[in-house]
């Protein structure tokens, strides 16, 4: 969808601060009737508001913004026609160079617009597709207002006009949502077999296509889990700083208990949360922080969160390698020096060739 220009200004001036509430209120009805111009504004507010130290997009940040604040100049455009007749002309040339200004900028804003945009492939269904490619995350504002940020190797798919008796959406990969609550209308995350029903709520999902396992961790709220191939079974309700680990798929008759007593089988583990860690602390959504925690992760498990997270490929040359166990967090390290840092916690040897790592036991002989 084409975006005109006139939305640019709006979205320079509020985001400076120097709108109108005329053209705050304009803006926002623009927002709330496009979804994808909802989640291309949200991407831009993000780069706006993230001055925390250390922010991997704060060089970014402050460009954006020198360009953005200029944006004030357009009150100049606003000027009635006959003052603009009357001012010398030394005012005029000034003026005019000011509105060359803002148009300037807004030609900046519409090439950052198109860089910026999360990946959305609508399909001839109508359905949204966004899409975290390895090496990246996301977050996207929902068409309810409901935020959700999206781990890399992940796509998350919904009905574009969330007008059914229910909001929907699918999940393959990591996400967490911090859902705007709606009376009477449930949000639901179908997570291959799993699926989460919630009213108003704040929580994680993992459900990627090569683990075997659906982890879902509650931070505010209520969430309730069911699965489509034990339809009768009781649903599990999941308690704030609760984590629930259930496997994708029920393999044979693992219990065998009467109708009306039947609980989701199998359930793997539920976890308390230690409720004394802020939530950028928890190994669940610190990745929301662009921070990437492990711990007692094996090297397999840790292998596929790095593939993911650096976009690479992880090859193990033995097996006694893959035993080694690992406790640390990742933030902004390249490849190299986050190998380097795993090598000084546990002994190993790595190469690597392009986008692929060869990890073996270190020996007396090796390097």
């Amino acid at each position: 969808m084409e975006t005109p220009e006139p939305i640019y200004f709006l979205i320079s001036r509020y985001l400076s601060g120097d709108a109108t509430e005329e053209e705050r209120a304009s803006l926002m009805k623009a927002l709330q009737q496009d979804p994808n111009l909802m989640q291309q504004f949200d991407l831009l507010q993000q780069l706006w508001v993230a001055d925390e130290p250390g922010n991997a997009m704060d060089v970014q940040n402050e460009k954006i913004k020198k360009i953005l604040q200029l944006a004030a100049v357009e009150e100049l455009l606003e000027q009635p026609a006959t003052e603009m007749e009357t001012v010398s002309p030394h005012q005029k040339k000034f003026r005019f160079r000011k509105w060359m200004m803002t148009a300037a900028i807004a030609g900046i804003i519409v090439s950052l617009w198109a860089i910026l945009q999360p990946d959305h492939k609508p399909n001839p269904k109508s359905t949204n597709e966004i899409v975290a490619h390895k090496g990246s995350r996301t977050r996207t504002l929902l068409p309810d207002g409901s935020i959700v940020w999206l781990n890399a190797g992940s796509t998350l798919s919904y009905d574009p006009a969330f007008d059914g008796p229910q909001r929907e959406i699918v999940l393959n990969g990591e996400a967490f949502f911090d859902i705007a609550p709606q009376a009477g209308k449930p949000f639901i995350v179908h997570a291959g077999n799993i699926d989460i029903k919630v009213l108003g709520t704040a929580f994680n999902v993992k459900s990627y296509a090569d683990e075997h396992t659906v982890e879902t961790t509650l931070l505010r709220g209520l969430v309730q889990l069911s699965r489509k191939d034990k339809p009768d079974a009781k649903p599990i309700l999941l308690k704030p700083h609760q984590k629930l680990v259930l496997e994708k798929e029920i393999k044979g008759n693992i219990v065998n208990q009467k109708k009306e007593n039947a609980l989701l089988l199998p359930v793997q583990s539920v976890l308390q949360l230690d409720t004394t860690l802020r939530d950028d602390e928890l190994p669940e959504t610190a990745w929301i922080y662009n921070r990437l925690q492990f711990r007692g992760d094996g090297f397999p498990e840790l292998a596929k969160k790095l593939e993911r997270w650096y976009n690479i490929k992880i090859h193990f040359e033995d097996e006694a390698v893959q035993s080694l166990t690992f406790n640390g967090s990742l933030e902004n390290e390249t490849v190299e020096q986050a190998f380097r840092a795993l090598q000084v916690a546990v002994p190993f040897s790595f190469t690597i060739k392009g986008n692929e790592l060869f990890i073996r036991s270190r020996t007396p002989a090796s390097p």
